[in-house]
């Protein structure tokens, strides 16, 4: 997406949602010397797997709700491990 990004992951325990995300926007940043992010973010933890499947199709299809693209699969970053 041109002006925003949706991530699925599964966190493993070691970092919190927050540093996590603070991680890897800096990271990020720090690699083209310049800020990239909005300050804060979104969140919505998943408390099911049931909750999973829909979840990723919805990230999945948002370039073709968006009218990037005519099908999901012409998105060149479509791709999801859950689906």
């Amino acid at each position: 997406m041109p002006d925003h990004c949706h991530w699925l992951f599964c966190l493993n325990g070691k970092y919190s949602l927050e540093q996590t995300v603070r991680m890897f926007k800096g990271k990020c940043s720090r690699l083209v010397e310049v800020n990239l992010w909005q300050k804060g973010f979104h969140d919505r933890a998943l408390r099911s797997d049931e909750d999973l499947l829909p979840i990723a199709r919805y990230v999945i299809a948002n370039p073709l709700r968006a009218g990037l693209v005519e099908r999901v699969g012409e998105y060149p970053y479509w791709d999801a491990a859950w689906l």
